[in-house]
C-alpha cells in the first residue's frame, strides 16, 4: 500500500465483487493488514464519508495514493471507476495535471479543448472520516487565438472520467496539481485549491510569456504531423467556420496539380457531394458530406490534441483476474458496441517484442467470430494454466474494456512451451495450430481427402497454384477452387470455420501483386459426397471434368460438374476428347430435379503482412461497412529502451463499400486511387478467415 505525505494513511480500490457485499469500485482506506493478509479499514461512500467499515481481501484490491483516490471518489458509476484506473497512460497523465495544461472533455455531449486552471475539493475538509472528492475547474477554448488573449470560458466542475485527452505545457518548470494541506478552505462546501502556480515564477508577465509561448507552440506542433488516409481533420471554411471530419481519400484529383484530401464530415454541409468530385468518385459516404481541399489547408484535428513530448511512466496495471468476474465468460463484442469500445488510440492488444503475428492472430479470432467463441466455450481444458491466462487475461479483457496491456500477451507467450514463441516471430499458421491444438484442445477443423485416399486433418489450408492457371488478379473463390481441382482434393464435410493462406513464396515474396478476398466463399463444388449442380442446365451433377476447368470456351476457371447428358453432349466436341472426366458420388435416392442446396462461408477477418508486420481487418457484424483494421505496434511513446508500443484500432467502412463492387471492377480497380487500409487489404493479404455462414448470421445476437 501507498501512504501520503504523513505516512499514515493507506488507500485502496475494490477490483473483485465481494461476498461481503463491497461492489467493484468502492474506494476505501485500510487502517490494518491481518496475518491472513486481509485490510481492514473503511469505505466511503458517494459523499465521501465513511459509509462502513470492516474487512477486505487484499488481493480483491488495487492500492490507491490519496490523491488517486479522491481523484476516483469523484467518478460515477463506480464501474467507471475502474474503466478510467484501466487506461493506465491516461489516468497517469490526469493524476499529474498542472495548471494551463491542455485537455480534451466531454461537455455537452460534444469534445471540447480546455485549460486546466485549478483543483476543485468537494466536502468539508476537517469533517472526520471524510475523503473529499477532487475535481477539475477548466476554462473552454474554442481557438489558439483565445488561449493566447485569454479570453477562456470558465467551466463548472468535471470529474477525471470527464477528461479523455492530455496535452501537456511540457515546461521545464511544471508542476503537477496537488492539495498541499489545509488553505484556509475548511468552511467552504467547493474550495479551489490555489497554492499550486504554473511556473513558480515571481514575474507574472514573463511567466504570461512563456506560457502563452508554450500552449502555442503546442498547438502548431500538431500541423508537423502526418497526414493520411483515416486521419482526424479540421479545415477552416471561406467564412471563416471550423469544419471537422476524417480523410477518407489523399491524391491529385483530375484537372489539379497538387495533392488534394477528400474528407467525410461530422456534419452535412449544403455545398459539399457523397464522394464526387468534379465527374469522379474518390470514395463513397452519405450525401453532403464530402468535402475535397488542398492537403495543404488541413490540419489534425484540434480536439482530440497529443504531443507525445512527455512520456509518463504508466501504472502497474492491476491483475486481470481481480478486474474482471471470473464467473462468467465475456461474449464477442456486439456489433452496437464495437466503435464505443475498440476504436482509437491504446484500444486492441498491445505489441511487444516480435509478438505482431500473435497479436493479429488472436485479435482477429476472437473479437466477434461466432464461430470461433462457440469453440472456445466448448475447449476442454478449464484448469489454471495457459487456457486460463488466454481466457480470463486476453480475451475477456479484450471484450469487456478494449485493451489488453503487452504484459498479458508476454505472460501467455511464455506459457507457450517453447522459448521461441516468446521471443522470435512466427508464422500465424504455425500459431494457430499450437493454439487450436495444444492450448484449448480443439479438434482439426478441416478434414480434406485426396482420391483414393483416407481424409487427412487440417487446421488451415494453404493454397498452391500456378500462376498461369488464374488470372491476374485472382479472387480467394478462384483460388481456392483452383487449388483444390488441381489437387484432387475435396472437403470430406463442412467445415464450421476456414482458415486459407494465400499463395505465397515465403511471407516477402506474393505471387499475385493483388487478390480479391471474396466476402463469400461458396464450397458447394468442392465438398465431397454433396449434391452439385450441372454446370450447363443446372440438374443433378453425376462428373467432373478437371481438363475443361481452363476450357476458354467454357468460362475459364470455373469448376465444371455436368449431368450424364450435358457430360456426353460437352465431351463430343473435338477439342475434349481427351478429357476423362471421373465420377462423383452422388447420395442416394435424391432426384435429378431436386433443388440443389449451396454450403456457403462468410468472410469474418484477414491477416496482412508487409516487410515482416502482420496487422489485421475484422469484419464485426453484418452490416456491409461494419469493417475495422488494427495495428497491435501502429506507433510508439518512448525510446526502444524505456517507451512502449501503442495498438491502434481504425473504423474502416471504406472497405466495406470497395468490396460491394463485383469482381471485375475490383480487379480493374486502380489500387493508386484507392484508401490506403484498402490499398493494403488487396495487395498484403495474407491469411482469409471464414466461418459457415448460419454462424455468421448470429452477429447480431452477440
Amino acid at each position: 500500500m501507498e501512504r501520503n505525505e504523513e505516512g499514515q494513511e493507506c488507500y485502496f480500490i475494490v477490483v473483485k465483487r465481494s461476498k461481503k457485499g463491497l461492489s467493484r469500485g468502492s474506494i476505501g482506506r485500510a487502517d490494518a493488514e491481518t496475518a491472513a493478509g486481509d485490510l481492514i479499514g473503511m469505505v466511503y461512500g458517494r459523499g465521501g464519508s465513511a459509509r462502513s467499515s470492516g474487512m477486505v481481501k487484499k488481493q480483491d484490491t488495487y492500492p490507491l495514493t490519496r490523491h488517486q483516490a479522491q481523484l476516483l471518489l469523484s467518478v460515477s458509476p463506480t464501474s467507471r471507476r475502474l474503466e478510467l484506473l484501466y487506461n493506465i497512460q491516461l489516468f497517469t497523465a490526469i493524476c499529474a495535471l498542472a495548471q494551463d495544461d491542455l485537455v480534451v472533455v466531454k461537455h455537452k455531449k460534444d469534445l471540447q479543448p480546455c485549460l486546466v486552471k485549478n483543483l476543485i475539493q468537494l466536502g468539508k475538509k476537517d469533517k472526520p472520516g471524510v475523503l473529499q472528492k477532487l475535481g477539475f475547474e477548466l476554462d473552454l477554448v474554442e481557438t489558439e487565438r483565445d488561449i493566447l488573449s485569454k479570453k477562456s470560458t470558465p467551466l463548472s466542475f468535471f470529474s477525471a472520467a470527464d477528461i479523455v485527452q492530455v496535452a501537456p505545457s511540457h515546461l521545464n518548470t511544471r508542476q503537477p496539481l496537488r492539495d498541499s494541506g489545509d488553505l484556509g478552505l475548511k468552511q467552504k462546501t467547493v474550495s479551489h485549491i490555489n497554492s499550486m502556480t504554473a511556473l513558480n515564477s515571481h514575474n507574472s508577465e514573463k511567466q504570461s510569456i512563456l506560457l502563452n509561448t508554450d500552449v502555442s507552440s503546442s498547438i502548431h506542433a500538431l500541423s508537423h504531423y502526418s497526414l493520411e488516409v483515416g486521419s482526424m481533420a479540421e479545415v477552416i471554411s471561406l467564412n471563416g467556420q471550423t469544419m471537422y471530419g476524417v480523410i477518407r481519400w489523399i491524391g491529385v484529383p483530375e484537372g489539379k496539380k497538387n495533392c488534394w484530401a477528400g474528407l467525410e464530415l461530422d456534419n452535412e454541409v449544403a455545398t459539399c457531394s457523397d464522394g464526387t468530385f468534379g465527374t469522379k468518385r474518390y470514395f463513397t459516404c452519405e450525401g453532403s458530406e464530402a468535402l475535397y481541399v488542398p492537403l495543404t489547408n488541413c490540419k489534425p484535428d484540434s480536439r482530440f490534441l497529443f504531443i507525445p513530448n512527455e512520456i509518463p511512466k504508466p501504472l502497474e496495471p492491476p491483475s486481470v483476474t481481480l478486474l474482471e468476474d471470473l464467473t462468467e465468460d465475456v461474449p464477442p463484442v456486439a456489433e452496437q458496441d464495437v466503435l464505443s469500445r475498440l476504436v482509437g488510440r491504446m484500444k486492441g492488444i498491445q505489441g511487444h517484442f516480435n509478438s505482431c503475428y500473435l497479436d493479429a492472430t488472436l485479435f482477429s479470432l476472437f473479437t466477434s467470430s461466432t464461430a470461433f467463441n462457440r469453440m472456445f466455450n466448448r475447449s476442454a481444458d478449464t484448469e489454471e494454466g495457459i487456457s486460463h491466462i488466454l481466457r480470463w487475461d486476453i480475451v475477456n479483457r479484450l471484450r469487456r474494456s478494449g485493451f489488453v496491456p503487452a504484459e498479458s500477451v508476454m505472460k501467455f507467450r511464455k506459457q507457450l512451451g517453447c522459448k521461441s514463441f516468446a521471443t522470435e516471430e512466427k508464422d500465424p499458421e504455425e500459431f494457430i495450430t499450437l493454439l487450436l491444438k495444444h492450448v484449448l484442445h480443439i479438434e482439426p477443423l478441416l478434414k480434406i481427402r485426396s482420391h483414393g485416399d483416407s481424409a487427412q486433418d487440417a487446421y488451415t489450408h494453404q493454397i498452391i497454384v500456378e500462376k498461369n492457371q488464374v488470372r491476374a488478379v485472382p479472387s480467394v473463390q478462384q483460388l481456392l477452387e483452383m487449388s483444390f481441382v488441381s489437387s484432387n482434393l475435396k472437403f470430406e464435410e463442412n467445415p464450421s470455420c476456414l482458415i486459407v493462406q494465400m499463395p505465397r513464396f515465403g511471407k516477402k515474396f506474393k505471387m499475385f501483386p493483388k487478390i480479391i478476398p471474396s466476402t463469400e466463399l461458396d464450397i458447394t463444388d468442392i465438398l465431397n459426397c454433396s449434391p452439385k449442380e450441372c454446370f450447363l442446365c443446372g440438374h443433378l451433377a453425376e462428373y467432373e471434368c478437371v481438363q475443361c476447368l481452363t476450357d476458354h470456351k467454357l468460362q475459364p476457371g470455373k469448376i465444371k460438374q455436368f449431368c450424364s447428358t450435358c457430360n456426353t453432349q460437352v465431351h463430343i466436341h473435338p477439342s475434349r476428347k481427351e478429357h476423362t472426366p471421373h465420377k462423383l458420388t452422388v447420395p442416394d435416392h435424391l432426384p435429378e430435379d431436386a433443388p440443389i442446396q449451396r454450403h456457403q462461408m462468410q468472410l469474418f477477418a484477414v491477416l496482412c503482412i508487409d516487410t515482416s508486420h502482420y496487422v489485421s481487418f475484422v469484419k464485426y457484424g453484418p452490416n456491409q461497412r461494419s469493417w475495422i483494421f488494427f495495428d497491435s505496434m501502429a506507433d510508439r511513446c518512448g525510446d526502444d529502451n524505456n517507451g512502449y508500443n501503442v495498438p491502434v484500432i481504425r473504423s474502416c467502412p471504406e472497405v466495406g463499400d470497395f468490396f460491394s463492387q463485383s469482381e471485375e471492377e475490383i480487379s480493374k480497380a486502380d489500387v493508386s486511387q484507392c484508401s490506403e487500409l484498402v490499398r493494403r487489404l488487396l495487395c498484403d493479404s495474407y491469411m482469409c478467415l471464414y466461418q459457415r455462414t448460419e454462424l455468421a448470421e448470429t452477429f447480431v445476437m452477440c
